[in-house]
């Protein structure tokens, strides 16, 4: 079938404003949840919402791949959730959508070291260019997010997108044969009871019973589960096969332009320096992933 240029750049720009919408999306389920919470109902609600679509997927075969899909799912959704939520209580969730354009430098990383992927001299400098201008945003905000507490989540962030690296190089190494729906079906499957056991541990139930945002934070939680974990890697999938994997990619460079504007919207201080961090780690990013 023949590539549609228009349908491909709605994609794109779906996936741009979704992914860069999650971080505010984040940071107003945090209005009554705990950071904790809020990652425990994304991937629960996501796990719950992808179970009826995708339980023809379900045989003996899937299953020969639980090894990858736990890796893709521990690595890809559960941790980093936990990750991106407890940051954003530290740090503002501009800062958190910048900082995971970061994800495509740890891929190469990650691969270099534990899967023994080949790297040109060009995207060991963009690595270092990527990191220089990390160690700059990092130090760029105020006095808050200058404080040891700010670094530490930041720091939380790049764990969060070393291990989004990690699932990338797991997913291409361990469960490339397999079906989209079907491996990301497997991995909410074995990460997804999980979350809701967690869930059920906390004093959820009493929240929604008794702040008076709950059933507003719930709503952006649950956009934020089937649009910004389940769908998206559906339709990413889908750019991917009709616009290539180079095209596909290019979104990186657009989810912290929506980030920061969501910021700005929502009344967070973004200065000249972190505008010049970020173009100094997206410039890493196409260095990286120049041909």
């Amino acid at each position: 079938m023949k590539s549609n240029p228009l349908l491909n750049w709605i994609i794109f720009t779906g996936l741009a404003l979704t992914w860069g919408s999650s971080f505010i999306l984040m940071k107003r389920g945090l209005d009554a949840f705990s950071s904790g919470q809020v990652a425990a109902l994304r991937i629960s609600i996501a796990f719950l919402f992808m179970l009826p679509l995708g339980i023809r997927h379900f045989n003996r075969e899937i299953w020969k791949n639980w090894l990858g899909a736990a890796g893709m799912g521990t690595f890809g959704n559960l941790l980093p959730a936990f990750l991106f939520t407890k940051a954003e209580t530290m740090i503002s969730s501009a800062l958190t959508g910048m900082l995971n354009s970061l994800t495509p430098l740890f891929t190469l990383i990650t691969g270099l070291i534990l899967f023994r992927v080949r790297v040109k001299p060009w995207q060991v400098v963009g690595i270092v260019v990527g990191l220089a201008a990390t160690f700059i945003l990092l130090n760029a905000g105020g006095k808050e997010e200058s404080s040891s507490n700010g670094l530490l989540g930041g720091g939380m962030v790049m764990l969060a997108t070393f291990f989004y690296g990690l699932s990338v190089n797991i997913i291409k190494s361990k469960l490339s044969p397999m079906n989209p729906v079907a491996a990301t079906l497997l991995a909410l499957t074995i990460i997804g009871p999980v979350a809701l056991i967690y869930l059920f541990t906390t004093d959820f139930i009493h929240v929604m019973q008794t702040h008076p945002l709950a059933w507003q934070s719930l709503g952006f939680i649950t956009i934020l589960a089937v649009f910004g974990t389940a769908l998206s890697v559906i339709v990413y999938n889908i750019l991917i096969r009709d616009a290539g994997v180079l095209f596909a990619a290019s979104v990186t460079y657009a989810i912290p332009i929506v980030a920061m504007l969501w910021g700005v919207f929502d009344g967070e201080l973004i200065n000249w320096i972190h505008i010049v961090a970020i173009c100094g780690i997206l410039s890493g990013v196409w260095m990286v992933n120049k041909k």
